[in-house]
Formats: C-alpha cells, sequence, structure tokens
C-alpha cells in the first residue's frame, strides 16, 4: 500500500483534526510507527497528523493489531508519555520535530478501571493506641489492622463495622500478611513472635511460632503458584535472622543467618524459572546495607547484592501485585479447587515477569534507590537519585512498568521501571511521606504521611486528584483494596478510615 492512501486511511480511522492550536498547520504530519516495549515493530511506518491524541492512536493502534474488542494503550516516546497530543508532549517543547521519524512505544493497560476514592465511608474506633499497619485480603472480602495496643482487628466490609479483634501478642504488633488464598492472616509483633489467624473466628491457629531473638520485623508467604494448600512463612527480625515456618506443624525449617544487622524487609518471590529454583526466592534488605537472595528450596544463600551507603529500609518486586493476589484478578472469578487457582496464579506471574524477568528495587536512608535484575546481574540496572532525604517505601504499579517511592524529603517521585529514569515528582504533602500504594489498574496511587493527610495522585499528570483530610494526626499505613474500591488508612490517632468514590 502506497503511503497516500495509507495516510488517507489514517485520517479515516482517526477522525477530523479539530485542533484549534493555530502555531502548526492543522495539516502538519510526522512519520511514525509503533513499537511494544520488547522492541517488536507493529505495522508500517505510518504518516500521522502532528496533532494527534492518546484516544486517536489507540483507535489506530487497534486497528493495526486486528483487535476485535478495543483494548486500552499508553505511549511514549523517548520515554515521555503522549499525554495531550504529539505536538503538545514533544514537538512544541522543541523534544521532536514534525521532520523526525518517531518510535511510539505502547503499553497495553488494565481493562478495567478503578475510580478514585474521594469519600470517607467510616471512621472506625476501637484500637487503643496507633495503628502501625493495615492490610485487604487478596480476595478483597477481609480488612486487617495492627497496632501499637498488641492486638490484630478485623473488619467487616460489607457493614463496615469491628468484627473481630485478635489478642494474644504481649508487644506492638508490627506487620502483619495474608496468605494469598486469604484464609490466614499472619502479624509479627515486638513481643518476638508471629502469630496466624483465622479470619472467619478471629481466632489464633495453634500456637505462636517462636524462635526470634528480637522483634520480627516483616513477614512474607510462601507464592500461590508456587504452593497452594499448605504455603510456608518466611519472617524477618531485627535479631539479623530470617526463619522459614511450617505452618502446620508451626516449626522452623530453616534460618539463615548471613546479615550482620537487622533485617528489615523480606519478600518471597517467584524466582522468574520454576526449574532452576522450583521453590521461588527469598529476597531480604538490612541495615547491613545489603541485598540478599537465598534459596528456599535448600537454604543456600544465592547472592548479596551490595552498593547502598547506608540501611536498606525497603524493597519492592515488580511481581509483588501478582504474587499478593494470587488466582484473584478483577473479573472476581472463583475456582473450584487450589490446582485450578494455581494455574491462574503462575498464568498471572508469567505474564509479569515475560521478557524482563523478576526485578526489585530498595530504597536507603542514603537517599538513593537501585533498581536490580539481580539474577542476571551482581550491579543495579540503575541508581535512582533525587530524594533529599530517606526513602521510606517503595511499590512498583501492579503492571510492573513505573515504580513509586515515598520520601522523609514531602515528595513521592515516580520512575519508568525499565530504565529507573525518574519520570514525575508529586508534590503537596507538607511532611514526610510515609507509604505508597498503587490502585490495582496501576493508573493512580494513593500516599499516607505525617501532615495527617492522604492524598490520591494521577502519575500521568503527576497532578493531585483528591486530597483526603481527615485522620487527625499522622498516617502511618495505607492499603487500596485488589478490587479497586476502597481504600483504607490509620495511624497516630488510633482510628481505622475507610475510603470510597
Amino acid at each position: 500500500m502506497s503511503s497516500v492512501p495509507l495516510k488517507r486511511k489514517v485520517q479515516e480511522q482517526i477522525g477530523p483534526d479539530d485542533s484549534k492550536n493555530p502555531s502548526i498547520s492543522s495539516s502538519a504530519t510526522v512519520s511514525a510507527r509503533f513499537q511494544t516495549a520488547d522492541g517488536e515493530v507493529t505495522g508500517p511506518p505510518l504518516s500521522i497528523p502532528a496533532q494527534i491524541t492518546p484516544q486517536q492512536l489507540t483507535v489506530l493502534l487497534n486497528k493495526l493489531l486486528d483487535n476485535e474488542e478495543p483494548l486500552p494503550y499508553s505511549f511514549q516516546v523517548d520515554q515521555i508519555e503522549v499525554i495531550r497530543s504529539i505536538y503538545e508532549d514533544l514537538i512544541q517543547n522543541g523534544t521532536k520535530s514534525t521532520e523526525d521519524s518517531l518510535t511510539i512505544i505502547y503499553h497495553p493497560q488494565a481493562v478495567f478501571r478503578v475510580r478514585a476514592v474521594t469519600r470517607c465511608s467510616s471512621t472506625l474506633t476501637g484500637h487503643t493506641e496507633a495503628l502501625l499497619s493495615c492490610r485487604f485480603s487478596p480476595d478483597g472480602q477481609y480488612l486487617a489492622t495492627g497496632s501499637g495496643d498488641t492486638t490484630v482487628r478485623l473488619w467487616d466490609l460489607n457493614t463496615e463495622t469491628p468484627q473481630f479483634t485478635c489478642q494474644g501478642h504481649s508487644n506492638w504488633v508490627l506487620c502483619l500478611e495474608w496468605a494469598p488464598d486469604s484464609s490466614i492472616v499472619a502479624s509479627g509483633s515486638m513481643d518476638q513472635t508471629v502469630r496466624l489467624w483465622d479470619p472467619k473466628t478471629g481466632q489464633m491457629i495453634g500456637n505462636p511460632l517462636k524462635g526470634h531473638r528480637k522483634w520480627v520485623t516483616s513477614i512474607a508467604w510462601e507464592p500461590f503458584h508456587i504452593n497452594p494448600k499448605n504455603p510456608r512463612l518466611a519472617t524477618a527480625s531485627k535479631d539479623g535472622t530470617v526463619r522459614i515456618w511450617d505452618t502446620v506443624r508451626r516449626t522452623t525449617i530453616m534460618t539463615f543467618a548471613s546479615h550482620t544487622s537487622s533485617v528489615t524487609c523480606v519478600k518471597w518471590g517467584g524466582g522468574n524459572d520454576l526449574a532452576q529454583f522450583p521453590q521461588g526466592i527469598i529476597y531480604t534488605t538490612s541495615q547491613d546495607r545489603t541485598v540478599k537472595l537465598w534459596n528456599p528450596a535448600t537454604g543456600a544463600m544465592i547472592k548479596s547484592l551490595s552498593g547502598h551507603a547506608h540501611w536498606v529500609n525497603t524493597i519492592a518486586l515488580n511481581t509483588d501485585y501478582v504474587l499478593r493476589t494470587g488466582q484473584f484478578d478483577h473479573t472476581g472469578k472463583k475456582f473450584d479447587t487450589p490446582e485450578e487457582g494455581q494455574v491462574k496464579a503462575l498464568e498471572r506471574y508469567n505474564e509479569v515477569v515475560k521478557g524482563i524477568g523478576e526485578r526489585i528495587v530498595t530504597g536507603s536512608d542514603d537517599f538513593t534507590m537501585f533498581l536490580w535484575d539481580p539474577l542476571r546481574n551482581d550491579k543495579p540496572l540503575a541508581r535512582m537519585t533525587g530524594h533529599q532525604k530517606a526513602v521510606n517505601h517503595v511499590n512498583f504499579s501492579p503492571d510492573g512498568r513505573l515504580i513509586a517511592s515515598a520520601s522523609f524529603d514531602n515528595s513521592v517521585k515516580i520512575w519508568d521501571a525499565n530504565t529507573g529514569k525518574f519520570v514525575k515528582n508529586l508534590r503537596g504533602h507538607v511532611s514526610s511521606v510515609y507509604q505508597v500504594c498503587w490502585s490495582s489498574d496501576s493508573r493512580m496511587l494513593v500516599s499516607a504521611s505525617k501532615d495527617a493527610t492522604c492524598k490520591v495522585w494521577d502519575y500521568r499528570t503527576g497532578k493531585l486528584k483528591v486530597n483526603l483530610p481527615g485522620h487527625l494526626d499522622e498516617v502511618y499505613a495505607i492499603d487500596w483494596s485488589p478490587g479497586g474500591d476502597k481504600v483504607a488508612s490509620g495511624g497516630k490517632d488510633r482510628t481505622l478510615k475507610l475510603w470510597r468514590y
């Protein structure tokens, strides 16, 4: 097909150019071709209007791909996202000219949309000290909170009322994590124990898991696609060790003791390739400034990654969201057997690691973050600088494309998860930002701050979407439900707030 009919076909697909911008001729065109993030070229080079918008690009791309059902996409040129039009985002500011040939990288977006939460639907009291953690269950049925008052509380999300108070710990509850099938919530405490709770009854399951000699800092469950029936549990402690537990017998299976200082975080990843690591990989970060990888099948350390100049506070995997939600996706489909759910969980995991593998990002008191491809490279892919104070929390978007970081410098920053390059600065908080959490469709994020507010951001525009005031003091913990319909927050004022649209 010659370029003239093709140009006409393009114009037909995207409709008339109704731009009112007088500084460029309405007939100005640019030469462009579409390409996937993996570098695969889609279709021939095209002559397209410079004023083309992302909506029009989406229509055109769906046509080129012969998609029966139109799918949503986002578009980038030289890592600059096209938000308004190619002209306004690239040509007007001199980044590109109409003479350039553009390679438009496209990324599929979630076919479902999450709406921004806008109002507080409930303020729930009950905890008598600060809330230190809050987590929705992977199936979205339950919400658990952990507090300085030594209790774990479970809340009924249908009626937005307290359901169970789980008593047993004798000191602050520092961390919570749900089993991927939502059947158990595990809590770690300053009392050096881990306890398992049944969300249906609020009762403790068996005896506490004892063995750590200092407080428990972090908990991770074995991924559902690896072990759907009796997942093991990894726990990290200020005592410098990580323990792997049999949750049925409630015994320690193995202890990793190579860190020389407090272990700040533990994650149980899928390990990319189940042939090489059939039981996944455990990642740990520590105040000894290292990140270590362990093989839970053998107990051996796979490698130690160094580079940070101060404590490593936080770690995130690009697979965190699919590991957390396992078999549960936006369709709400339920599976009859664990094996069927396991197939779905593995499919969702493989979709994220396809092409790039399981990546990690670490954040430190040295103000920096490192992006790693840890199985392929002992050196970081990128050193991400820009924060002016310690990085407190990092989080990959559910689709694995972006990273959000929260810092004591009052800012949230967005980074490209492929290259580690800085994308956006989200400013609005007037004090330290403690946590940040993405919506399940990867289009928005919510942050919790010392300034007593939560804020919802649109990462594409970098603008504040909704301010959520209401807490009377610092907000320590925040979570967006996997289904996207609720946000939970809690902190120093001892209340749990639920937010909806």
